[in-house]
């Protein structure tokens, strides 16, 4: 399936395939997402690893699917690919209502207002501690020092996961996409069933731990083990674990990639950074931008429950319904300028990246928060995060993101 790539132009329409996960690490998928929205935004596919699919690139026909969640089911997978006959979990990202709206009830509060409010001092005393221990005119990987660092510490304190074990909840994220048949990835399956049980014998313990914590305990954990209609969530180990991978890496890969792609898309756009050092201002502008160019998770997947016309097509009862939303967060027709990176929009939380709708991502204020703090500290103190080599990206269909990015820190 990852075969070298072609030159799309020369592609009959119906032989494209956007599943193709070195698309994305070879960061080639532009003009491939530009003839589907041009010439075909609602395109049939089929391969032997995904079998036939609807891919939906355009920003409309994105939202229309993402906001009608009768026709177009979340179970029982968000992924191209379904979640491995290893660990066939269940979570309530991949769930409709009832179950999705009670789940996510039980973990809301973590990231209310209030709770956001007083993380902002520890987020920032955070930052502060892992920027003041950079080396200043050498090069690192930004993605170790800052990106994993940051959002690892602040999985942590959200799962309330004990401090020293904390390197453990990046990997298990790593771990729960990394196949093939899930997102196109090469991960081999049985590092990934040991990881996964090893996330779930950790959680369960902690589970156990905090089962009879007062019910304003405000750590994951404890929300969902106090909560009379999640309660017995650990009983049933697919459905805690899928649950548990589901804040993980919603927690972990969304706002590490953007805060990798913000300092990439910044030193690809050279004025905007100008911009940003003389008007400070703008950094919650720019968070938006970041996040709607980087689009860390590319796609959520659906199924259709009955027939329906969407763009022209008749995609019918059981079909798979890609949403790219890589490609509406680029669509000419919904956004001006899309393919440009401005961080200065008038509408800059205009974008795909957080979803549509009942699904719309959770932490979404969280995310912006901490990217928001980090270059607030960052622009106190360096003049300027210079990238001096290519990134490195991840293969995947799903997660974009980065493995490398060297720079360099002036003063």
């Amino acid at each position: 399936m990852n075969a070298p790539l072609q030159d799309v132009s020369t592609l009959p329409i119906d032989a494209i395939d956007v599943s193709d996960a070195t698309l994305y690490q070879q960061d080639a998928w532009r003009p491939y997402f530009a003839r589907l929205r041009a010439e075909d935004p609602v395109h049939w596919s089929e391969n032997d690893v995904f079998g036939g699919f609807w891919s939906v690139a355009r920003f409309e026909d994105i939202t229309a699917v993402d906001g009608n969640h009768e026709a177009f089911s979340s179970e029982p997978a968000i992924t191209i690919g379904d979640y491995g006959d290893d660990l066939p979990v269940r979570q309530f990202i991949a769930m409709d209502p009832p179950i999705h709206d009670v789940q996510r009830a039980a973990v809301q509060g973590v990231v209310a207002p209030r709770n956001l409010a007083d993380m902002e001092a520890l987020i920032r005393q955070r930052v502060s501690d892992i920027l003041d221990g950079l080396p200043v005119g050498e090069s690192f990987n930004w993605v170790e020092k800052v990106s994993i660092n940051l959002t690892t510490q602040m999985l942590a304190t959200i799962f309330d996961f004990p401090f020293e074990d904390r390197h453990k909840l990046p990997y298990w994220s790593d771990m729960a996409t990394s196949l093939p048949e899930i997102a196109g990835s090469d991960g081999d399956v049985d590092e990934r069933t040991a990881a996964l049980h090893e996330c779930l014998a950790y959680f369960t313990e902690l589970w156990h731990q905090r089962k009879n914590n007062p019910p304003d305990t405000m750590d994951l954990i404890s929300l969902l083990a106090t909560n009379p209609k999640t309660q017995e969530m650990v009983d049933d180990p697919l459905e805690y674990l899928g649950n548990l991978v589901l804040l993980i890496v919603g927690g972990n890969d969304t706002t590490r990639n953007s805060i990798t792609g913000g300092v990439l898309a910044l030193n690809q756009n050279p004025d905007e950074y100008a911009k940003l050092k003389a008007d400070p201002s703008l950094i919650p502008s720019m968070v938006s931008e970041v996040i709607r160019w980087q689009t860390p998770l590319m796609h959520m997947r659906r199924i259709a429950t009955r027939d329906v016309e969407l763009g022209g097509k008749t995609i019918r009862k059981g079909d798979k319904v890609v949403m790219w939303y890589l490609s509406g967060n680029h669509d000419e027709t919904a956004i001006e300028r899309p393919n440009d990176f401005i961080i200065d929009r008038k509408n800059p939380r205009y974008h795909l990246s957080f979803g549509f709708g009942i699904h719309r991502c959770m932490g979404n204020r969280l995310g912006e928060m901490q990217l928001r703090i980090l270059w607030e500290e960052i622009l106190k103190r360096f003049s300027h995060v210079e990238v001096v080599g290519q990134p490195e990206r991840v293969l995947s269909n799903f997660v974009r993101g980065y493995s490398s990015l060297p720079v360099v820190l002036h003063t």
